[in-house]
């Protein structure tokens, strides 16, 4: 399933607000009529305008296909006045890269203005994009006046044929073009990893406290269940989604919007001098804030007061150290939305990967950390992980903070990538038991790896091929773990995956199922309710190939435990035997994405296994409750 959105969804009190702000119609320009493409040292934007999807381009493994790299130009009609918005796509911009949005000053020509400051040679190293937002004809109008362009320009940015978009950006505002791309993200919070502002004169005060005090409530998507919070639950306010922030050079009417932020964040009514990036409040160390549950404390507000030169590159290159640090995930639920670390390839030595399957080139990442071979020698586990439809293992080797368990635990991570599905720009999972067949020979025969302490685990979509391999194939893998699909054999003992049905091979594999509150219609409730649907059917045929019931659970009413006792478990377990051989979790607080706190939950379940198989193909199981670091601890579980 999609795990991705890309309709901007606002729900409660702020959809009336974003309803009231827009108030004109806006329809895209006929490109008959219009205007001719702007020259620049980039070379004419060209028109987006009336252009074909483009093709397949198979010889790219999870990019963009390359006739949509460069620099385009799309126009917008806002009443009878034309307005535009660029795109650059650097050469290796992957399908849903990070892009960042920029909102260019008064009187510059946008393609001399990325060039000059930085910002096109900024996209061609990091293989990113770019969405530019541009004034008028007589400049930039109040953030008012420009709601109904910039609501116009982020819905086509969002959701368009030509590029995909990771889904959560990077927003930098210059001069006049500030306060427009920033109300934007006062009313859209959940959307932005972080924003810096130069010589801003800010939002008025009255715009702020109206969009502050709204409240995200539990209604999701179409296809998802409506999360009830129980009595008393504080709902989350737009002015509680901490955003990090950077102010330079502010007029003196942004004090309104520094205070903002800084309530939003959570951060200390003092500032830290700092060279670089000025005055510097930090979020409190004791912050209750729900999007750092997490990753604790990490966001922040910085004010600098001095001059800035937009022209200079170096000035460019600090706005992006201060923004790239982080990332963010789940763009339209507040409750499971999560400000995280983004990781850094170089820094981690993570490998983007090729290889051919069926014919078709496919991407994948491989990351060893060091703790690998100190914690494990040449014997290190390694997790399979597969993302949800559309993700791409960029998008998800970030959004599920996979890395942070790896380094903490040595296991070696393989992220495996999708390839194209409905369109040249979106991804889906295919070929994927040959795909993992070749990704593990190529593990094996590469890396100081423990062929039998091989783990699987993934999202929605990467859950269906991690549940598909625990009742299809439960001797490629240890245990597996995943979260938000719960694929099983129907009534004539078959599993349906990639259009093939195979024979369910009926043993056990240890198995752990995370899920949401808010999840997919057939995840709705749990297993002691009246409703009969996957969820149920799943729990079924793993408790049934080891010889249990529903009623072995260890504890009716589930285990609490996470970030407001978000989290229910129940557990399972072989008479006399401590290994749990099946557990469920359902998140109370979150609709379909998983978030970064599951990630250690799945890899806890399934690091106290390991598994033999023999010439016959019969596969013997271990339990280690030290998890294999204390040797000598593991036994053989029972059949």
């Amino acid at each position: 399933m999609t795990t991705f959105h890309r309709r901007t969804v606002l729900r409660g009190a702020a959809a009336t607000a974003l309803g009231a702000v827009i108030g004109q119609a806006v329809t895209e320009l006929p490109a008959a009529a219009a205007p001719a493409a702007n020259p620049s040292s980039l070379g004419t934007a060209k028109p987006l305008d009336g252009r074909p999807a483009p093709g397949y381009d198979y010889s790219r493994a999870n990019k963009l296909p390359r006739e949509m790299t460069g620099y385009w130009e799309k126009r917008f009609d806002l009443n009878g006045v034309p307005r535009t918005a660029k795109v650059y796509i650097s050469p290796e911009t992957p399908i849903r890269s990070y892009y960042t949005v920029l909102a260019v000053p008064d009187g510059v020509e946008t393609g001399d203005f990325l060039r000059r400051t930085g910002w096109r040679d900024i996209a061609d190293e990091r293989g990113e994009g770019l969405f530019v937002l541009e004034p008028g004809e007589s400049g930039w109008g109040a953030a008012a006046a420009e709601r109904a362009y910039v609501d116009a320009a982020m819905a086509f940015y969002q959701a368009n044929p030509y590029f995909s978009i990771f889904g959560l950006d990077y927003l930098v505002g210059y001069g006049a073009g500030a306060p427009a791309l920033e109300a934007r993200a006062a009313a859209f919070p959940l959307q932005v990893i972080g924003q810096v502002y130069l010589d801003s004169p800010g939002l008025p005060a009255a715009y702020l406290r109206d969009i502050g005090s709204q409240e995200f409530d539990g209604t999701t998507q179409d296809g998802y269940t409506d999360v009830v919070f129980p009595d008393g639950f504080d709902l989350i306010r737009h002015d509680e989604v901490v955003v990090p922030t950077w102010y330079l050079n502010p007029e003196r009417s942004a004090s309104s919007s520094l205070a903002y932020w800084r309530r939003a964040n959570d951060t200390g009514d003092s500032g830290a001098r700092d060279g670089l990036l000025g005055t510097v409040y930090r979020q409190r160390r004791n912050s209750r804030r729900w999007m750092t549950s997490f990753s604790g404390p990490i966001s922040k507000v910085a004010v600098r007061e001095r001059p800035t030169d937009y022209a200079n590159q170096h000035t460019t290159r600090e706005l992006l150290a201060f923004l790239t640090p982080y990332s963010r995930y789940e763009n339209f639920f507040a409750y499971g939305n999560q400000l995280v670390r983004r990781a850094d390839y170089d820094r981690l030595g993570v490998e983007v990967q090729t290889m051919t399957v069926e014919g078709q080139l496919r991407e994948f990442l491989v990351y060893v950390p060091e703790s690998a071979r100190r914690l494990w020698n040449r014997r290190a586990p390694v997790v399979f992980v597969w993302p949800g439809n559309t993700q791409t293992d960029k998008v998800f080797f970030d959004s599920a903070q996979w890395w942070r368990v790896a380094q903490k635990e040595g296991c070696v991570l393989v992220v495996a990538c999708e390839q194209y599905s409905s369109s040249a720009i979106s991804v889906s999972h295919k070929n994927s038991d040959v795909f993992f067949r070749q990704l593990r020979e190529l593990v094996t025969r590469k890396y100081d790896v423990d062929p039998t302490r091989f783990y699987c685990t993934g999202q929605s979509a990467g859950s269906g091929v991690t549940q598909f391999f625990a009742a299809a194939k439960p001797e490629y893998f240890a245990a597996v773990a995943s979260t938000s699909f719960a694929p099983a054999p129907d009534k004539s003992g078959t599993i349906t995956f990639e259009g093939t049905a195979y024979p369910a091979a009926r043993q056990p594999i240890p198995t752990y199922l995370a899920y949401g509150y808010g999840d997919l219609a057939f995840l709705k409730g749990d297993l002691w309710d009246d409703i009969q649907n996957d969820l149920d059917a799943w729990a079924a045929y793993h408790l049934g190939v080891n010889g249990l019931a529903l009623d072995d659970v260890d504890r009716r009413e589930g285990r609490p435990s996470g970030w407001h006792n978000r989290f229910r478990t129940w557990t399972w377990r072989k008479p006399g035997f401590p290994a749990p051989v099946v557990k469920v979790t359902k998140n109370l607080y979150r609709s379909h994405n998983n978030i970064p706190e599951e990630t250690p939950m799945l890899w806890e379940f399934m690091r106290h296994y390991r598994h033999e198989v023999d010439k016959a193909g019969n596969i013997t199981r271990y339990y280690s409750p030290s998890g294999f670091s204390r040797h000598g601890d593991e036994r053989v579980i029972p059949t």
